[in-house]
């Protein structure tokens, strides 16, 4: 029986998502984004072997999002697309698998059936790539943004992946082609003159760039629509003696500190409560009582944590969150990206999803006394719908 390898590229940092994680660890209908791609391939028939490649910081995410697999040790990428697939397949030759797809761990929802299509388009050419037709009309622009001509459409398909190749050509053409930039492993098969035929993909196969693409896949995965839920969370702590405040997960300096059971974080605790009241959960202090000594002096990033994972739990995600500070002082001003930063770094949110703001009783209330601080907060999370 001849040996087949998917190698799935996992590398990249997904700067465009955003979000202390990379896309594809973020949660997707309740499982990280690459645990679903994985499977199918763990599952196919016709493969024989699974072996992913990361990034050298991401071997932690890696074994928490695979646990249970039967897959091969992962191997590390290189500074980009190119050099990290070549690092793959060099690690494949002892195996010396006779046929190899590659496979972006951004596209999820691959299928078996478009797996068989590549691998049988091997038996006729020495590469083959899943792809689909474009069904829009194609215009080119001239450099005032202004149509030049229209395209021939028919002739025009939209690359995807899995891509396969009979593995001993693809690894000389990354060898003769190391160091050229190329973006997709078709290209390097063209470059090294290698006929690469195209099979039908499934639009279902998409890319997961944005927010919004991990929102459609979760809506096809699930095979039903999905709601917006919103939860509300509001919370208060007086000051009292201390030197600094934790507000938003962020020590800010200031000649009093906030009283309470654990850190005392307001802001956090809003945030918490915002969560939890979206998917229906209670509130925290049903999870986290305050006369618990677990809790005492303990980092409230804990509790949002787990606000979050409850989210995940029911197949949902956190959509926006949004929390307002109010007091007199410390300032928030000077520290509101930090505080984003955090908030967005403790759920592997992207920043864009999280809003920090801050306002004054214009010296009315206990907030305008000086005698405390308050925060409200807004969270926003989609589920599937119920049934």
């Amino acid at each position: 029986m001849s040996i087949s390898v998917a190698l799935v590229v996992a590398a990249g940092r997904g700067q465009r998502f955003g979000g202390e994680a990379p896309k594809q660890y973020q949660p997707m209908a309740g499982r990280p984004v690459i645990r679903h791609c994985l499977e199918t391939f763990a599952a196919h028939p016709q493969i024989s072997a699974v072996r992913t490649i990361i990034h050298s910081d991401d071997r932690e995410r890696y074994d928490a999002a695979t646990a249970g697999l039967s897959l091969l040790d992962p191997v590390i990428g290189g500074a980009d697309r190119q050099q990290s697939v070549l690092n793959g397949l060099e690690s494949l030759a002892p195996m010396a698998p006779e046929r190899v797809l590659i496979h972006d761990a951004a596209r999820p929802l691959v299928d078996a059936g478009t797996i068989d299509r590549t691998l049988a388009a091997l038996d006729r050419a020495p590469g083959a790539i899943a792809a689909v037709p474009l069904a829009d009309t194609v215009k080119r622009a001239a450099g005032d943004l202004t149509v030049a001509e229209t395209l021939d459409r028919r002739q025009l398909w939209r690359a995807q992946t899995p891509q396969g190749f009979r593995y001993a050509e693809i690894l000389a053409a990354h060898r003769s082609q190391a160091g050229a930039g190329l973006t997709d492993d078709a290209a390097v098969a063209e470059a090294a003159g290698l006929p690469v035929a195209l099979v039908h993909g499934a639009e279902e196969n998409l890319k997961i760039t944005t927010t919004d693409d991990l929102l459609r896949a979760e809506r096809l995965l699930t095979g039903a629509a999905m709601e917006f839920r919103t939860g509300t969370g509001f919370d208060v702590h007086r000051f009292g003696s201390g030197t600094g405040v934790t507000l938003c997960g962020v020590r800010v300096p200031h000649d009093r500190g906030l009283e309470g059971h654990s850190d005392a974080d307001v802001g956090l605790h809003a945030l918490t409560d915002a969560i939890l009241g979206a998917v229906g959960a209670g509130d925290i202090g049903q999870h986290f009582s305050p006369s618990d000594p677990r809790w005492r002096g303990a980092d409230s990033a804990q509790f949002l944590a787990f606000a979050s994972e409850q989210v995940a739990a029911l197949g949902g995600r956190i959509v926006h969150l949004d929390v307002t500070l109010i007091c007199e002082r410390p300032k928030v001003a000077p520290h509101r990206q930090a505080m984003v930063d955090r908030i967005a770094g403790i759920l592997a949110l992207p920043s864009r999803q999280v809003s920090v703001k801050a306002t004054t009783t214009e010296g009315l209330g206990f907030t305008g006394r000086g005698e405390g601080i308050a925060a409200q907060a807004v969270a926003t999370v989609t589920l599937p719908a119920a049934t």
